[in-house]
């Protein structure tokens, strides 16, 4: 089954509950500034994704998917020093953590098929 539009994608959906949970996670934090940056970072995964998903080729998708991994990783950078700062407790962090390692390697492997596939696009051409 083809995948029709981005909200079909598992890692996207992922994503979505993910920025739910960062949310709820950090609604009664008082360090605005901070609270903004991971929202904002969270955010930012599934909407690249989505973006991404309507570019024209194959390769704009995989560059969006690549900032979205970067986004990924930025949440998780923010959940460790949120647990050193005492603003979630470790068994929050360690769901999170969780959850944003899951969406991570789902990119990766997105990222790895598409590559695969514009390399085997790339060989049919010179062929």
């Amino acid at each position: 089954m083809k995948v029709q539009k981005f909200e079909d994608l598992h890692v996207w959906q992922k994503a979505q509950d993910f920025a739910v949970e960062i949310y709820k996670s950090f609604e009664q934090s008082k360090d605005f500034s901070f609270k903004k940056q991971i929202c904002s970072a969270v955010v930012s995964i599934s909407n690249n994704i989505a973006e991404g998903f309507d570019r024209y080729t194959r390769k704009d998708f995989m560059h969006f998917l690549v900032i979205a991994r970067s986004s990924c990783s930025e949440v998780r950078s923010m959940l460790y020093l949120a647990r050193k700062l005492e603003y979630i407790n470790s068994l929050t962090q360690k769901e999170l953590l969780n959850q944003s390692n899951e969406i991570s390697k789902m990119l990766f492997g997105l990222l790895k098929s598409l590559r695969a596939k514009e390399e085997e696009r790339t060989k049919d051409k010179t062929n």
